[in-house]
């Protein structure tokens, strides 16, 4: 691969037209302020990241963890442009924006999950699995392909879809983004259906988009059907890992789930070769003019940030050929070494035990599971049955632009409905299922 196809500024949907205006911002900037000021983004502000919404403490959702991750992906795509410059000496002109291009595919990396963190996404596909919607391939007669898009409902996916796709009454190419911005979240760049593979980066709905964008830009098929990812995947993905690890251990000790002693074990944890005598001492040194406790776990954790930024970014220098040729394997974070490599092993075991297990975090997943498992029920059977009085009642609920044809097939009415669903923040889904299901209702 090569990075003159790699960074384009063509647009989805917009491929044959020539734009004369002159912009004070770079086509990247463009797309990263296109997203900001996007509904779909800013209804991320009530989609659970780990712990229940709202609160007494404010605690990270999807748009706080999403602010976060474009800004240490921003930082990590710096780090590659000054090394693509200056020790390999390449002269593309586009190559200073690769920290705006990643900043971007940050912002768009959670577009496409559902309300109520992983559970939403599980309720969703045990919906075509196990649930009433298991007859409905063979009653519709369901291709196998896309009906693999709904047993195995992703969010990777639904990103895609969500920034491509032309709803109802909206432009041809969804945010006609760049071609390399929306290539920078393709984590899984092949469809669904490998028995090998967990995930998947596209539904057959998107299926020529996703081959335009990856032919276009030049990424190697390893595989039939099987693309090797945009080398920027990597950085999106090296800055999710770093902030999730990081920030719901910071937010574990603001709701009192680990104690202070705890969290500073785990951060310093990362804090202890040689080389980071002089970060210790400032640490020491803060921690004694500061005496707020949740301050200095903050100094701590953009400590441990910042070196993790340094550390993911020698390691894509030092596997750049192999990156670049499609060839490695794994996330960048999977191949640190020595102490931050244990450090990163012991905060997730940690953050399984006493976090992701914790009650409050187990009692939101169950409670997503539920509405979402009902209202995927209830909504499915209205469209695929619009003429029942019932479903009479609940379709005027679907917005228009997830409205399809009455002539669509039952894989594209079915989509609508997993559009419309992904698409609603928590406290809608959960108000949405109270008044279908009568709850709260005076009289009831």
């Amino acid at each position: 691969m090569n990075w003159d196809k790699l960074l384009s500024t063509k647009r989805t949907g917009q491929e044959d037209r020539i734009y004369n205006i002159k912009h004070q911002r770079t086509q990247f900037q463009r797309d990263y302020d296109r997203l900001i000021f996007s509904s779909p983004f800013r209804r991320l502000q009530d989609k659970t990241q780990v712990f229940p919404l709202p609160g007494s403490v404010f605690v990270h959702n999807r748009l706080t963890h999403s602010l976060e991750v474009a800004s240490v992906g921003r930082s990590l795509g710096h780090n590659i442009a000054e090394f693509l410059l200056d020790e390999k000496g390449l002269d593309n002109p586009l190559i200073p924006e690769i920290g705006s291009i990643v900043a971007t595919a940050c912002l768009a990396h959670d577009l496409g999950n559902p309300p109520f963190g992983h559970s939403g996404e599980s309720a969703l596909s045990h919906y075509f699995t196990t649930g009433e919607g298991k007859k409905l391939k063979k009653q519709y007669n369901i291709p196998d392909a896309e009906w693999n898009d709904l047993v195995e409902f992703e969010g990777n996916a639904n990103a895609f879809r969500l920034l491509t796709h032309q709803f109802e009454g909206r432009r041809q190419g969804g945010f006609g983004l760049t071609y390399s911005s929306v290539a920078s979240i393709l984590k899984y760049p092949y469809a669904s259906g490998f028995s090998d593979k967990k995930k998947y980066g596209y539904f057959q709905s998107e299926k020529n988009m996703f081959h335009r964008i990856v032919n276009d830009l030049g990424l190697i098929e390893k595989e039939d059907g099987v693309f090797c990812r945009h080398p920027l995947v990597y950085l999106v993905e090296a800055a999710d890992d770093i902030c999730y690890q990081i920030m719901d251990v910071e937010d574990a000790h603001k709701l009192k789930i680990l104690s202070t002693e705890q969290t500073k074990d785990i951060l310093l944890s990362f804090l202890m070769d040689d080389e980071d005598s002089d970060t210790r001492k400032r640490i020491e040194n803060v921690s004694i003019e500061v005496t707020d406790l949740n301050e200095q776990i903050a100094f701590i954790r953009a400590s441990v940030i910042g070196k993790l930024v340094g550390k993911c970014t020698q390691v894509f220098k030092d596997n750049y050929d192999l990156i670049m040729n499609g060839h490695f394997e794994g996330s960048l974070i999977k191949h640190l070494v020595g102490t931050t490599k244990e450090a990163i092993k012991n905060c997730a075991s940690l953050s399984y035990k006493k976090i992701y297990r914790h009650p409050s975090v187990v009692e939101i997943e169950i409670s997503g599971f539920k509405i979402l498992g009902s209202l995927i029920h209830e909504f499915s059977k209205a469209v695929l049955n619009p003429d029942d009085i019932y479903s009479k009642m609940l379709i005027p609920f679907i917005p228009e632009q997830y409205i399809v044809k009455q002539e669509a097939s039952a894989c594209e009415k079915l989509q609508s409905v997993l559009d419309f669903i992904s698409g609603m923040t928590d406290v809608y889904a959960l108000d949405l299922f109270r008044k279908i299901n009568g709850i709260g209702i005076s009289g009831f």
